[in-house]
């Protein structure tokens, strides 16, 4: 209990800046809130006046007015039921779609670190599910719960007054049960937890299922994929039957309890009847509001599972929003005007597990305007070094500046709408083609959007459509072929106009007689930026102003193409050996010997 206490204090300030803002509104339906259950307690109250003076006494005078007193009250009691629903529920809904935005923004702005090692779906559930049970905090669940504990101390002064003994005897059922509920709601919340956690994984698995099913259909892994998400469900299942059973445990114990009061009550109030020191109107009113004394706790029973399960939601949402943003780092405190695009990496190391570093004192520099490529086996860093250069991770030592400004103290914002990209896998949102392209600059004029799409040759494709450019390319541009994809995305970094471009194998999707046609289109877009390269045909970065020949984390070689060739190093023995194999694949049987000899049978 302790620690549940503990953990409920420390949600308290993330609980407050929820109501501080509705606090008006919250007032109102409190007002509401008593109005409504004030008027609730006529009907019960009225039943020892028609047993002891309309019937008993056969005053009936008095039963006009009961009756007049019981339909007004019953009339103001619907309408401030129907005033409750329709302020607190809806408010309840405006919640969560305000936490919703809250969290789908932070997440945005989280470093690309974070999504490395969070799947997208659990990500997807984070947003949608953990925030759902929070209305209660606002809505009709938390002023039903204070509700009924307004009725019960109402009603408990009622029962005082009528049977002291019997309302003493009753009262300490109740609050001994109440303790109970206390220690096992305490129990439960942890459950609830586990349970936004299961259900974010199982969430995140089918998301990756369904993202994924080509792959999945061409290995015939239907039945793999089926095996999995059925024992996530199963997961699942186990911790909802086990919530099910405590709360199904509190159901019998309450209604145990009533049973037990119940018999009591029958008990004294009979004896009390007998003896004279009660009246039959007594009794009757007694038991009805004995129900109203007894009734909160079948609604903690109720409404105490929804505000546990939406403490456990809100905890894990304080969870994600406590992730620091990229640009909350307090070194970042400059904002780029518009950069020339020089880039210096001044002894870089970087590492993504500590004590495994996949750069080591990388040092170069780009000049504004010019081309750097960068070559090397897979695994060699080249890709590490772009998403320093993207600012996706950070140096562990050294510094990378742009213009003479270290990276580091850059507002990211600043920065990253001056960089273009154009990755080797290329993403398209599902929507029309005109749409992915006008992503980089959405307030592009319609005829900056075509010239992008001519200069990338996205409207030799897209002409021939049905609808041209308002073709949906369905999720992620599944509906197009890989070079089409492709064009599109280099269309899309036409647009966006950048002053530091990346081109990570941004051919690598087109057959020989796209590419040629594309080069143009490339050469376009790489004119007067600063650009980086990553390219396995070799062919295709010959005219770059530098290449850096990567291996192991390290510059191993660097210059143009035609001073590494001669160099007849590590650049060389890339080259030929590509070239020879290529050219090999051509040979006629019998004439393998003219490939040289160090380069046979090795793979590029």
């Amino acid at each position: 209990m302790p620690q549940s206490s503990e953990r409920l204090k420390k949600l308290l300030p993330d609980i407050m800046e929820l109501v501080r803002p509705r606090r008006g509104l919250l007032a109102i339906g409190f007002v509401l809130m008593i109005i409504n259950r004030v008027s609730g307690l006529v009907l019960p109250a009225s039943t020892k006046f028609l047993i002891d003076d309309v019937i008993g006494k056969r005053d009936t005078g008095m039963l006009n007015l009961l009756i007049l007193a019981v339909v007004s009250a019953t009339m103001i009691q619907g309408a401030t039921s129907f005033s409750l629903t329709q302020l607190l529920s809806k408010e309840g809904q405006r919640l969560i779609a305000e936490l919703r935005r809250k969290v789908q923004r932070h997440i945005g702005r989280l470093p690309v670190s974070y999504y490395d090692s969070n799947k997208t779906g659990t990500l997807v559930a984070r947003i949608m599910s953990d925030v759902e049970g929070v209305r209660n905090l606002i809505g009709t669940g938390l002023v039903e719960l204070l509700g009924g504990l307004l009725t019960a101390a109402i009603a408990l002064v009622v029962l005082v007054r009528i049977s002291p003994l019997m309302t003493g005897l009753s009262a300490a059922f109740v609050i001994a049960f109440g303790l109970t509920l206390r220690k096992a709601f305490g129990a439960i919340r942890p459950i609830f937890k586990e349970r936004g956690k299961i259900n974010a994984e199982v969430t995140g698995r089918l998301t990756e299922s369904l993202g994924g099913v080509r792959v999945i259909k061409g290995y015939h892994a239907e039945e793999r994929e089926e095996a999995v998400f059925a024992a996530g469900v199963k997961r699942l299942l186990d911790n909802v039957l086990k919530s099910m059973t405590s709360m199904s445990l509190m159901s019998l114990s309450a209604t145990l309890l009533m049973g037990v009061v119940g018999s009591i009550v029958m008990y004294i109030g009979t004896r009390q009847i007998l003896a004279g020191t009660l009246t039959l109107g007594g009794f009757v009113t007694f038991t009805a509001f004995l129900a109203f004394l007894v009734a909160p706790v079948f609604q903690i029973v109720q409404i105490g599972t929804q505000l546990t399960e939406a403490l456990a939601g809100l905890e894990r949402t304080r969870e994600i929003l406590r992730e620091r943003q990229e640009d909350d780092d307090p070194k970042r405190t400059v904002s780029l005007g518009e950069i020339r695009g020089e880039v210096v990496f001044d002894n870089v190391t970087f590492e993504y597990e500590a004590g495994k570093p996949v750069l080591h004192d990388v040092s170069f520099r780009a000049d504004p305007g010019t081309v750097t490529a960068l070559v090397g086996s897979s695994g060699s860093g080249k890709s590490t070094m772009i998403g320093l250069i993207a600012a996706f991770h950070g140096p562990l030592n050294g510094k990378l500046l742009v213009d003479g400004v270290d990276l580091s103290t850059v507002r990211l914002d600043s920065y990253r709408t001056q960089l273009g990209v154009v990755l080797q896998e290329t993403f398209l949102f599902d929507g029309t083609i005109r749409e992915n392209v006008a992503f980089a600059r959405p307030n592009a004029t319609g005829a900056e959007v075509m010239e992008a799409c001519r200069i990338a040759r996205v409207d030799e494709f897209a002409e021939g459509f049905e609808k041209k450019y308002d073709t949906v390319v369905g999720e992620r541009g599944v509906k197009l072929s890989g070079g089409q994809r492709q064009r599109v995305s280099i269309a899309r970094a036409i647009l966006a106009d950048p002053r530091i471009l990346i081109l990570d194998e941004a051919t690598s999707s087109l057959d020989s007689e796209s590419e040629a046609l594309i080069q143009a289109g490339l050469a376009f877009l790489m004119q007067g930026r600063t650009t980086f390269v990553i390219a396995h045909r070799l062919s295709t970065i010959r005219r770059a102003d530098q290449i850096l020949v990567i291996e192991q984390g390290r510059v191993l070689e660097r210059g143009t193409h035609q001073a590494l060739f001669a160099l007849e190093g590590r650049y060389f023995d890339l080259y030929t050996r590509q070239h020879g194999l290529e050219q090999n694949l051509f040979l006629a049987p019998g004439e393998g010997d003219k490939v040289p000899a160090h380069l046979q049978g090795k793979a590029i």
